[in-house]
């Protein structure tokens, strides 16, 4: 072996989607190159106020972008394609995935004006592409959007089975059966690692069928009369098959509602799906329709505030409304997090008179990704030497590690974003953490999640904020009185609040020295703390508000 092959070495890094789930991206390096799969947005929290999305930091990899040599995307959904156009621009490489996914890529980049700039290679199903160092099989599996693919990242170290989002579903609805046969070959073959989805595992069995969850929605609609409204993620293309059939066998007409859920739903029919799919009756023409006879498929499952279901609720379509008698089914999973938002949605629909519904009550959702009962099986097939469990909170990982360990495989190792593991040659162990972080989308603006903007935004939100303002002369005595604005601090009590910071401003003004005052900043600095405090204990909160001094400055003393 030469001495270059000798020091070579394969390496494992996420910055994204280990330790958190959405907001994937993984990178893979060998020979000097790297390759990266997924490049996924997740949903901000009130953490960031005021942030709709969130992404991982791609410094690491933008330093080192003439090294990495392409970016592969292994199905459609956001938490692994919505990235894409907002940070493509930092890292700059060819973007592959098979045709329906790149279908919306082509969307998406469009949108955003990118769409001539990106060398976009479209994979048929089950193909297989050279990239560099690295040579990459597409093996289908099932999960609920058309053509989630699993990698066989080949190298001349070994070979990772990357699974990507997946399930083992006896009867899905889009796409076939995963082919065990073709699995097991592979794992006949040798596999050095699996990097394999850890969502579900907390769920002793398997996450069970898309073709049941059909069943019993389309029997559940047989008993109600009103108007129904289904909500789930637009990407979920067999969930929005499952209810527009469940509508058709019913007697019922379907609308769609939500401009992603329509996107989606063109593109699946374009790449060959949903043949069968209803045709569908627009949203004007919806009301006119009998109660009993019309099925509205909703975006906004998770209450999100822009999504369709929270503007139908709140009274903002003039097509679509709830009334009293209608049912409200959540046929999706309720993310952790999203509970007061959900549970708030939730009263307001049961006040205007409507049923809800949601997987807690009736059996309108399976899961995407694999329980117990599924990894195992994948274990089996595959036989790694190495378990990587990804694409889930830590405390996933971890329990996915144990029963990888559990279950007879020789090595497992649990990373974080930004763990650089070393997977060949020699023993498998994180050797550097690199520098990661999260970016959002503030308006058209990509920032750093604790950028000063957002810190600020934060700070007010729970402390208020509090601007004085003064116009003074040369020697900074007033030559007006100071005017005071409250932004969202409390008033009440003996004491006016402006009256009561108008003093402190006063008392900062005394405080200096006719040198000091004369100083601007040293003035305004002296203003701002005086009245902080003034505002701390006259609200009685531990934080005081963001304060802030103008001053205008005339020359000339005051008459």
């Amino acid at each position: 072996m030469s001495l270059s092959k000798r020091k070579d070495t394969l390496h494992f890094l996420p910055l994204g989607g280990s330790g958190e789930i959405g907001m994937n991206l993984n990178l893979y390096k060998t020979q000097g190159k790297w390759l990266m799969v997924d490049c996924g947005i997740s949903f901000a929290d009130d953490y960031l106020p005021g942030i709709d999305l969130i992404m991982p930091n791609t410094s690491y990899i933008e330093q080192r972008k003439d090294k990495l040599l392409g970016l592969i995307i292994t199905h459609a959904h956001e938490d692994h394609v919505g990235a894409l156009a907002h940070l493509w621009q930092r890292f700059r490489c060819p973007v592959y995935a098979t045709p329906f996914t790149m279908i919306l890529i082509r969307l998406k980049l469009a949108e955003a004006g990118l769409l001539d700039d990106v060398p976009l290679i479209e994979v048929p199903l089950e193909g297989q592409v050279t990239i560099g160092p690295f040579t990459v099989d597409f093996l289908s599996l099932t999960h609920s959007i058309p053509e989630p693919n699993a990698l066989l990242i080949t190298t001349a170290l070994g070979s990772i089975f990357h699974t990507g989002d997946w399930k083992l579903d006896p009867e899905p609805l889009l796409g076939e059966k995963t082919d065990a046969d073709k699995m097991i070959r592979v794992g006949d073959e040798g596999v050095l690692a699996l990097v394999c989805d850890s969502t579900n595992v907390f769920n002793e069995a398997s996450s069970g069928s898309e073709g049941k969850v059909r069943d019993n929605i389309s029997q559940m609609l047989s008993s109600k009369k009103g108007k129904i409204f289904c909500a789930t993620f637009s990407s979920n293309v067999a969930r929005v098959d499952t209810l527009a059939q469940a509508a058709k066998n019913n007697g019922r007409e379907v609308c769609l509602v939500g401009r992603s859920l329509k996107r989606n739903v063109a593109a699946a029919k374009e790449a060959g799906y949903l043949k069968d799919f209803p045709k569908m009756v627009t949203e004007s023409d919806a009301g006119y329709l009998p109660n009993e006879k019309i099925l509205y498929i909703c975006t906004g499952c998770q209450g999100e505030a822009r999504a369709a279901m929270m503007r139908i609720a709140q009274g903002n379509n003039k097509d679509v409304v709830i009334s009293r008698g209608d049912t409200v089914i959540f046929s999706s999973k309720i993310i952790p997090g999203n509970e007061q938002l959900l549970g708030r949605l939730h009263n307001s629909l049961v006040e205007k008179g409507a049923e809800v519904i949601t997987e807690k009550d009736a059996f309108v959702h399976v899961s995407g990704h694999p329980g117990q009962a599924e990894l195992t099986q994948m274990y089996d097939w595959i036989r790694p030497e190495v378990l990587v469990p990804v694409h889930g909170e830590y405390r996933h990982l971890v329990k996915q590690a144990k029963l990888g360990k559990a279950h007879g495989i020789p090595k497992t190792i649990v990373p974080k974003n930004g763990t650089l593991i070393r997977l060949a040659p020699g023993p498998v162990e994180i050797v550097e953490n690199v520098p990661v972080g999260r970016l959002a989308l503030d308006g058209k603006f990509i920032i750093p999640s604790e950028d000063n903007a957002i810190v600020t935004r934060r700070r007010i939100l729970y402390n208020g904020a509090l601007v004085v303002s003064l116009v003074v002369d040369g020697q900074g005595m007033f030559l007006a009185p100071p005017k005071i604005t409250n932004l969202g601090n409390p008033e009440g009590g003996g004491e006016a609040f402006d009256d009561v910071i108008t003093e402190a401003v006063l008392s900062a003004a005394k405080s200096l020295t006719g040198k000091q005052r004369a100083d601007k900043n040293k003035l305004a600095e002296a203003v701002r703390v005086y009245a902080r405090k003034a505002a701390k204990n006259y609200t009685y909160k531990e934080t005081g508000p963001i304060t802030t001094v103008n001053i205008t400055q005339i020359e000339g003393k005051k008459e």
